[in-house]
């Protein structure tokens, strides 16, 4: 039933919003520049890799050696706008229709991280990683990871398609007031060690 689920409303959602989605990659190609998708592996159900997309919020700019400049530097206005709506998202409905991602569960992190989880941090691969979960309307960028992990663990246990309907309710609210948006993406910014974060 939820992968039913996965499958209508993702499909439904982009036939809706195609006409954004369209002028979002125009946007991103004419400001940013190719390629208008970000794509990075991470680990999915089982902790099986698979490619993750978004829009592009970031340069490619480098310094004299070479080397990538800081995010905060490389973000663009353009940048900061789709994340501030969330709208760098909206690719990971793809990953959704492919069976990658679910509309709900946990968020799918850094496939480096693999080797560093818990047995009980290790639960949280038993389901298909979302778009949105559980930690993110409770919290998102303002919890620790131990706390993320916590939330994402009793969301495994308690999952059903009332709760993800929940989720996904107060989801829409939070991106219309703009709760917990972070101008830097933490995953990109950010590892941990056990229940500690290191920038």
């Amino acid at each position: 039933m939820k992968r039913f689920i996965d499958v209508f409303f993702s499909f439904f959602i982009i036939l809706i919003l195609a006409p954004l989605i369209v002028l979002a990659g125009f946007v991103v190609r004419t400001k940013i520049g190719a390629p208008v998708l970000f794509k990075q592996q991470r680990p999915g159900q089982y902790g099986e890799a698979f490619y993750l997309y978004k829009f592009r919020t970031m340069t490619n700019e480098k310094d004299k050696n070479g080397k990538l400049l800081p995010d905060e530097q490389r973000l663009t206005n353009l940048g900061t706008l789709f994340r501030k709506y969330s709208l760098d998202e909206l690719p990971q409905l793809f990953n959704v229709l492919k069976g990658d991602m679910s509309l709900v569960g946990p968020r799918p992190l850094l496939m480096e991280y693999l080797a560093l989880y818990t047995e009980e941090q290790r639960l949280r691969h038993k389901v298909r990683p979302g778009i949105t979960g559980w930690a993110q309307v409770n919290g998102r960028n303002a919890i620790t990871w131990e706390e993320k992990f916590k939330l994402d663990f009793w969301y495994v246990k308690n999952q059903s398609i009332l709760l993800d309907c929940k989720i996904l309710l107060i989801t829409i609210v939070k991106v219309i007031k703009r709760e917990g948006i972070n101008s830097r993406d933490s995953v990109s910014m950010m590892k941990f060690t056990g229940s500690k974060e290191v920038l």
